[in-house]
């Protein structure tokens, strides 16, 4: 549960034949454009900016950007690539990345014991390794555990790098880069709160994140899994390079749209041929067995010649939540849920019946006290 997530919700499912990935965005934005106009009395310009799976993580820590304000992660890999300190020294010679962002004028508003538990957050929330800082008091010195270990050319560098000033906390994160990306995009949203960067209601930042990858491997079951769902396109010039099993460089025809950090829906163009989609059943790790059993309807369908095609859901609940100025999603959707999961206007979920049971064949597994 969030303030912009329910279990049940409303969407706006766009699907067609015979679009490309640019008709469905003209389409959405000229949606988007019109409800503003005709809701709110405001003007939004279009085409909306288009943003990169791989910038929008690698700039602001999320694939879901808020972008009406700046404080993005900066990479540090020139000047400690010869480091020193062992542990980004030791990042570095793993292929790992160094990060970091500039809280400007946070040093007055976050003491060293805050700072210590916004790392302990980034721990326990993220499972991160840490939360390292350098903090530069008023007419004091650089405070840091970690300072001390930097020459002064470093250091020298890293000022000059960030624009760090009397006032200002820089964080850090070194790790491999998603770990660093994601846990810096954390941080960034709560250094926002913290200056209150977001606080004008009248901007509408929307964009559109694009190129996102196909395919993440999964640690857990060790194998690849799809980034969407597995009927998503790769790009056509990305194919080659899912025959060759460079599965982490395949990029798919997806798309989200954006608004002030929100994602409002996302879509694909989908897979319309039978080898290629048993090409990427078969990456998923679906047997050729598996495939005929759940999924040999769609490859007979597809071997027929079914057109290509694609859509977009949007998210209206979410939507008018924005749309209102709304903090929560739980103002706007006509039977929210609290933190539990109940619905305290109709006290659901409550006990069924044995009767209205048995008339839809259901069994409980509730023990009888």
């Amino acid at each position: 549960m969030r303030a912009d997530r329910q279990p049940e919700f409303t969407q706006i499912d766009i699907e067609a034949s015979f679009v490309t990935e640019k008709d469905i965005q003209a389409l959405v934005e000229g949606l988007l454009k019109r409800v503003f106009k005709e809701a709110k009395g405001i003007d939004i310009s279009a085409p909306f900016p288009r943003m990169t799976y791989h910038d929008a993580m690698n700039r602001f820590g999320s694939d879901k950007p808020d972008t009406r304000f700046g404080v993005e992660l900066v990479d540090l890999g020139g000047i400690f690539a010869a480091s020193q300190f062992k542990v980004f020294r030791s990042v570095m010679d793993s292929g790992g990345v160094i990060k970091t962002l500039n809280a400007k004028g946070a040093a007055e508003l976050l003491s060293k014991e805050q700072l210590k538990k916004w790392e302990e957050w980034v721990k326990t929330e993220f499972g991160a390794k840490g939360l390292a800082y350098i903090k530069w008091s008023a007419g004091g010195e650089w405070e840091s555990p970690i300072v001390k270990f930097f020459s002064d050319a470093e250091k020298a560098a890293l000022a000059e790098r960030m624009g760090f000033a009397e006032g200002d906390v820089l964080f850090f994160g070194a790790d491999k880069w998603q770990a660093v990306c994601e846990t810096l995009g954390r941080v960034r949203l709560r250094v926002a709160d913290l200056l209150k960067l977001t606080t004008d209601g009248s901007a509408l930042n929307f964009l559109w994140v694009v190129d996102f990858p196909l395919l993440a491997f999964s640690a857990e079951d060790s194998k690849w899994v799809a980034m969407h769902h597995p009927f998503t396109r790769p790009k056509d010039g990305d194919i080659p390079l899912m025959e060759a099993g460079e599965y982490a460089k395949v990029r798919a025809v997806a798309y989200d749209v954006v608004l002030n950090g929100v994602e409002l829906g996302g879509g694909s163009i989908r897979i319309h041929e039978r080898d290629l989609q048993a090409k990427m059943f078969d990456v998923l790790g679906v047997s050729a067995g598996e495939q005929q059993i759940k999924f040999g309807h769609l490859l007979r369908a597809f071997s027929f010649g079914a057109p290509p095609h694609g859509g977009i859901a949007l998210g209206l609940d979410r939507f008018v939540m924005l749309a209102a100025g709304a903090d929560s999603i739980r103002d706007v959707i006509a039977f929210p849920k609290n933190n539990r999961g109940t619905d305290l206007m109709t006290h659901s979920p409550v006990e069924i019946e044995f009767k209205q049971l048995r008339e839809l064949y259901i069994q409980s597994t509730a023990k009888k006290s």
